[in-house]
């Protein structure tokens, strides 16, 4: 049995706990926040309830096979539904398109604006499983990519598979419209790659949502956090909120605990599922880093961040989806200045997350709970949030009641603003990034901080910032990168417990 530290409480760091904790050893959880959720929080205001950040489940069967780790199973702690569309996107010219895994509804959809992309959908979607089974079927992004081999080995199926080319020139190799060129160009976005230069490994996200759908957790997805927190502590895990971590003590090369608030707290292994970069230059004193310097860390590329909204209003918007896309004009011009030239646009794309179209419980009734997303850059911008977002906001209502939500501001409840500044304070991101570093090419796999320390035995990172990189499926995956780094180095893996000797689950 080994104790285990894990900083961080976010997705990947709970999937990991159980994982750990199931296999019999002592897992102690350390949270700053209040709450566990990480970056995954929740908030509640006059009978409404956000998630704060992730809003959808695309792959349930990893989160599945968390549970089934520990000998539970899924559906006796969260409920899950179906989503129909997956998606509406609005696109600047006045066209939607409802955007599903369904491929005749897709193919009759896409035929009204090009009968060359309908008949493209199948062959796109064929040609995207390949990256789908290399990622997901033979299981390369839940193993760590920590040698230069283990990388070298999968160059030459990622050419084969076009999976080293920009998703946006992927797309666009298939699909003429513009409507078709974003929906299959756009899912980097919502783990912080620039569609232009995310390679396309990420490319394999529609097959993944058409094989395996899109869904809400009933009650949001904070269910699923207090789920796997509820399965942890079941395990024997223990909690520590409202616990920032000042050090991580390191004596001959080796991780040995944690320094919280003057206490010394020993440990076999240490895991990180807190930012990567504040990981090494806050916690690890740079006289034990070889590798990632504060020079190197400078250099690596924070994603862009969000500015987002969180609207409770008295009455109900029918024409919103569950998720809403409301596109600008403008595509590649518009993420540019956000990732390169770090300007804030006049004129933004928006994604909507609205749970009370499926789920009425998050809100009052006849009421609507909503968060708005704008991708805007991160604070390499110098723009000065606290001066910047209420007209911001403003800006933002102005435009979505001329979009057609009649009645929006005299209708509001609720309204919270989170910035690029509450992402670096609350959630000690680099730059008030949103999803850690970014998933550009030379950032990818062996090119990512590997999910085992380069420079510290006995210290592991987890989460967006490890291999394979941010969204739900990403981070618990990195669980299991993880998972097998910490088999190898400390003989952990032997799972103790089975269903038959488990406790039953309380209804």
């Amino acid at each position: 049995m080994k104790h285990i530290a894990i900083i961080g409480s976010g997705f990947g760091g709970l999937s990991l706990a159980v994982r750990l904790q199931a296999a019999g050893h002592r897992v102690r959880i350390f949270e700053k926040r209040e709450k566990i959720g990480g970056r995954a929080y929740q908030l509640k205001d006059s009978g409404y309830t956000f998630d704060m950040g992730p809003s959808l489940v695309t792959a349930p069967s990893i989160i599945r096979s968390i549970f089934e780790s520990a000998g539970r199973r899924l559906e006796d702690y969260v409920k899950l539904v179906p989503l129909d569309p997956f998606y509406r996107i609005f696109f600047h010219d006045g066209s939607h398109m409802d955007y599903s895994g369904d491929a005749e509804q897709m193919k009759a959809q896409l035929a009204k604006f090009s009968e060359k992309d309908a008949a493209a959908y199948d062959d796109f979607m064929r040609d995207m499983k390949g990256i789908y089974d290399a990622v997901i079927t033979d299981g390369l992004g839940k193993q760590p990519f920590d040698t230069i081999g283990k990388m070298a080995r999968f160059v030459p199926r990622a050419m084969r598979l076009n999976a080293l080319k920009p998703v946006a020139y992927m797309a666009k190799s298939y699909f003429e419209d513009f409507r078709s060129h974003f929906m299959f160009s756009f899912h980097p976005l919502f783990i912080g790659g620039h569609p232009f230069r995310a390679p396309s490994i990420y490319a394999m996200i529609p097959y993944l949502e058409k094989e395996e759908g899109v869904w809400f957790a009933e009650g949001g997805m904070y269910a699923i956090v207090e789920a796997l927190g509820r399965l942890f502590e079941e395990l024997g895990g223990e909690i520590t909120t409202s616990a920032e971590v000042d050090r991580i003590t390191v004596a001959e090369g080796k991780a040995t605990g944690l320094q919280i608030d003057g206490t010394h707290f020993p440990f076999d292994a240490v895991v990180s599922n807190g930012d990567v970069t504040q990981t090494y230059r806050r916690l690890i004193d740079p006289a034990h880093r070889r590798k990632w310097t504060n020079r190197k860390l400078d250099r690596q590329k924070q994603t862009m961040s969000c500015f987002l909204m969180y609207l409770g209003t008295k009455k109900k918007y029918p024409k919103l989806a569950h998720h809403t896309l409301i596109l600008a004009e403008r595509y590649k011009g518009l993420i540019d200045e956000i990732f390169a030239h770090k300007k804030l646009p006049d004129d933004f794309s928006m994604y909507l997350h609205v749970p009370t179209a499926t789920d009425e419980s998050m809100a009052p009734e006849g009421c609507e709970s909503m968060y708005v997303l704008i991708p805007v850059p991160n604070l390499k911008a110098n723009t000065d949030w606290e001066v910047e977002k209420q007209d911001y906001a403003d800006k933002v209502l102005e435009f979505l009641e001329a979009w057609g939500m009649d009645g929006l501001r005299d209708s509001l409840e609720v309204c919270h603003l989170f910035t690029p500044a509450d992402f670096e304070t609350q959630l000690n991101a680099t730059d008030g990034n949103a999803f850690a570093l970014e998933p550009k090419l030379t950032q990818t796999a062996w090119f990512r901080p590997h999910n085992r320390s380069e420079d510290v035995d006995r210290l592991y990172i987890v989460g967006a910032g490890t291999h394979p990189g941010a969204g739900v499926p990403g981070v618990m995956l990195s669980a299991e990168a993880t998972l097998s780094c910490i088999i190898e180095d400390l003989g952990v893996g032997e799972v103790v417990s089975s269903p038959a000797k488990l406790a039953p689950v309380q209804e």
